[in-house]
């Protein structure tokens, strides 16, 4: 029987503004969702290889990203199967590790996933900067929902959170859940 173990994996840079798209969806969608335990989330940022270990033969691997569409930031894109690039391609630098890399060395070491999905979301920029563009902000919960979606039609029962109310003044805000199930693999 295949290997049914599902890893949803947040990528980008934090510190360059929407290219940290994909880690602050993965925590967005911690926070708004009631998320099992046996569903592994990790915080890859901008490890590349380093990522192997925890995605070698899972069965369902959701990878959330900045990615480069052909449509205005905010963009949602969607790849899955054969879309998904993997290949190995030249780098200056061992910090230029990409997704098509990570994925062409687990394909190479048979022990890529099963299925793969990549949802990801046209960047304004990539400028330095901590907070994301007020274009892609807005569309975040789009992300997030459609991550969410992914999860539901591989069968992982999860639901919404429902706002709580702030204790001091009552006005309801989206809940605030830590990260304590995403794996906090660091940065290189």
């Amino acid at each position: 029987m295949a290997n049914e173990r599902i890893v949803v994996l947040g990528m980008g840079n934090l510190l360059r503004s929407d290219e940290g798209l994909g880690v602050r969806a993965l925590h967005r969608l911690i926070e708004c969702y009631t998320i099992p335990e046996q569903i592994m989330t990790i915080d890859g940022g901008t490890l590349g290889l380093d990522l192997m270990s925890y995605l070698e033969d899972a069965g369902h691997l959701l990878v959330l990203d900045a990615a480069i569409t052909d449509g205005p930031p905010g963009t949602l894109l969607r790849l899955e199967g054969t879309e998904v690039p993997v290949y190995l391609g030249i780098k200056t630098s061992p910090h230029e590790i990409s997704l098509p890399d990570l994925l062409a060395v687990l394909t190479l070491r048979d022990a890529a996933p099963t299925e793969v999905v990549v949802l990801g979301m046209q960047p304004a920029t990539i400028a330095l900067g901590w907070d994301l563009s007020p274009v892609v902000a807005e569309h975040l919960d789009t992300l997030v929902a459609a991550a969410a979606d992914q999860l539901r039609a591989w069968k992982v029962p999860i639901e919404a959170r429902k706002a709580v109310e702030h204790p001091t003044t009552g006005a309801a805000r989206e809940p605030l859940v830590g990260p304590a199930s995403i794996v906090e693999v660091g940065y290189a």
